[in-house]
């Protein structure tokens, strides 16, 4: 390896990790035990809502990964893509692990991560959720994670999201909202910020500050059922170097913005900025994984997007040891 280029990595490992007082002393690592693989796979998009992933890479190495992989997926295919192996363990919005989980697949909760993110772009006359009733509505594929947190929503203000509006499917739903043709849609970073760069529709709905839905997290950190079974002491550092990227989005946003750009992760700085500023990183200590299950197991039941009761989907499909240990390990 040319020494610049070492030189660079290391000094943005310091910056990234060391300036903020990240690194952990030996005796944590004594006490947790032997590490049962130096490999982890890891899912990579340019989505904001994965920064902390992206951001934990040297984080990751010091926890004592020595070989990172990233496997390009897309948003909607998250869950899935993991639970068919594609790669141990990812962030990804709750929905998309609950559904999976109840369809039986071999997914494993370990952790809280983030709050916010979604956003609802509506036409600028209409003012609320409520105000949807009799609208179009444009989501990428029917069954989608954004098809059923916006079931959920319509569902909270008293609306039938089967009869009071019409769904309108199609990989092209943002350009379709842009156009006119359709009167609302879920989009997260970096489609949200093009919208409101390009002054098309508002915010009805923003997770990050709206109640109920920014009351419990929006990302969870989850594996492959049979890695997170063979490889505790890997699965509780990755979820630490999770955590701790972070408190690193949250404090230190534009030297993790510069990382994301530096390392490939996204184009834009600008835009990587905005996001890690307008999401919610630092309130994983406060918030409870669990009660996050029950409230969006409760409402996906209750759009008929998942079958099993909050209790089983616990039970099926978390595992919150290494959450409660690292919160306690780093509350400060």
């Amino acid at each position: 390896m040319p020494i610049l280029q070492t030189r660079r990595r290391f000094l943005s490992t310091l910056s990234l990790a060391g300036a903020a007082g990240l690194i952990r002393p030996p005796a944590v690592f004594a006490a947790e035990g032997r590490l049962e693989t130096t490999s982890v796979r890891l899912a990579k998009m340019p989505d904001m809502c994965m920064a902390p992933q992206l951001v934990g890479q040297e984080l990751l190495r010091d926890e004592g990964f020595t070989d990172i992989q990233y496997v390009d997926t897309t948003n909607d295919q998250l869950a899935k893509a993991l639970a068919a192996d594609k790669f141990d363990l990812t962030l990804s919005y709750i929905q998309q692990f609950l559904v999976e989980i109840d369809h039986g697949a071999p997914i494993t909760m370990i952790g809280g991560v983030m709050v916010g993110c979604v956003e609802v772009f509506a036409k600028n006359e209409i003012r609320s959720v409520g105000e949807l009733k009799g609208k179009k509505i444009g989501v990428r594929a029917l069954g989608s994670s954004p098809h059923g947190l916006l079931s959920a929503m319509l569902a909270h203000v008293g609306l039938d999201p089967v009869k009071d509006v019409e769904w309108v499917a199609d990989p092209l739903f943002v350009k379709m909202f842009a156009d006119g043709k359709v009167d609302a849609i879920e989009i997260v970073p970096p489609a949200s910020q093009e919208l409101r760069a390009r002054k098309i529709g508002h915010v009805i709905v923003n997770n990050a500050v709206d109640r109920p839905w920014s009351d419990y997290f929006c990302c969870m950190l989850a594996g492959q059922r049979d890695f997170i079974r063979k490889n505790p002491v890997a699965s509780k550092r990755v979820l630490r170097a999770m955590l701790k990227a972070n408190d690193l989005c949250s404090n230190q946003p534009e030297q993790s913005a510069k990382y994301l750009v530096d390392k490939g992760f996204t184009p834009r700085y600008d835009l990587a900025l905005e996001a890690l500023h307008d999401n919610i990183f630092a309130k994983w200590r406060d918030y409870d994984a669990e009660d996050t299950v029950r409230f969006y197991a409760l409402r996906l039941h209750d759009v008929g997007f998942i079958k099993s009761n909050p209790q089983k989907l616990i039970a099926d499909g978390t595992d919150w040891r290494f959450f409660n240990e690292l919160r306690r390990e780093l509350k400060a």
